[in-house]
């Protein structure tokens, strides 16, 4: 037997710049690898957007209180004053056939009440009582007379309502010494209706009684018909104190008398102890409503902001 023929296989030499088959996959996963390294770190440090929330639903609770009915007391009114003052029987039998008018219903129709409006009723008209009272008060101009004549006005105009027909006017008033108005003049206005109302009020009032001096009485009063504004009672307590000293300009000429020396103002000179203590007597009691409202006026009157100007 004759030995085989070995075969010799000659491979071909690869070109330059040509790659193995295997090469070509394993840079491919490189490649791949690198990209989703790249893809993850971009992820991690890219700002990430805030969820969005569902809208957020409102929830309407309603509550509803119901009050408890009010039991009126039994027994008789009590008494209007801490102290009443009797009257005299003649004068009260002369006050009562001068019994004020009541004042008159809101006569306004309900279609022109704006939901919310605000309004204020009328305050009440003075008793008989109360303007014989006011009669025999002789201190400060007859004080508690001047009072009476400006509630009795704004009783008689009826309710406030707010809106365009409100406003103020202010009166100089003279009084006949038989209780007789006189004269009636405005000294301003801020709204001709308010103006027109005060006057026909001032019309429909009643006979009022003399005044307290027995002289005419003359004086100034300031209506104001708003759904804001009530008038309260003046204070007593100090109606017997002299009135302070009337500060002017003690330097004035009138560059034709001659020229002097500039007198001392005199101060206030107080009562005759007897004179005080009978004057005293004729104090009436005042009410809460007053020690209030004076306390409301010296609180603004301090509180300005214009003061330590």
């Amino acid at each position: 037997m004759t030995a085989p023929t070995p075969r010799c296989v000659v491979r071909s030499p690869t070109p330059r710049g040509m790659f193995d088959r295997r090469q070509l996959w394993a840079i491919a996963l490189s490649v791949a690898l690198h990209l989703a390294a790249a893809a993850l770190l971009v992820a991690g440090f890219s700002p990430r957007l805030p969820e969005p929330t569902p809208p957020h639903e409102d929830t309407v609770l309603t509550l509803v209180v119901i009050p408890a009915p009010v039991q009126p007391l039994a027994g008789p009114p009590p008494a209007k004053g801490l102290f009443p003052v009797p009257v005299p029987r003649q004068d009260l039998a002369t006050a009562k056939a001068r019994q004020p008018a009541a004042p008159p219903p809101d006569t306004a129709p309900a279609a022109t009440r704006l939901p919310g409006q605000a309004f204020m009723d009328a305050p009440p008209a003075p008793t008989a009582q109360e303007w014989a009272m006011a009669a025999t008060y002789t201190l400060k101009n007859g004080k508690r007379y001047r009072h009476h004549w400006g509630q009795h006005v704004r009783s008689l105009m009826g309710a406030a309502r707010e809106g365009p027909e409100q406003g103020a006017v202010r009166f100089r008033i003279e009084i006949a010494p038989s209780g007789q108005l006189a004269r009636l003049d405005t000294l301003w206005t801020t709204s001709p209706a308010v103006e027109q109302r005060a006057r026909q009020a001032v019309q429909r009032m009643p006979p009022l009684p003399p005044t307290p001096n027995g002289k005419p009485l003359v004086f100034e009063k300031t209506i104001v018909f708003d759904a804001y504004t009530a008038e309260a009672p003046p204070l007593y307590k100090d109606d017997c104190e002299p009135d302070p000293v009337q500060h002017g300009n003690r330097f004035v000429w009138d560059g034709r008398s001659p020229q002097t020396t500039a007198a001392a103002e005199a101060p206030a000179q107080p009562l005759d102890p007897a004179a005080y203590a009978e004057c005293l007597k004729q104090l009436p009691q005042d009410s809460i409503e007053a020690e209030a409202a004076s306390d409301e006026r010296q609180q603004k009157q301090w509180a300005s902001p214009t003061l330590g100007r």
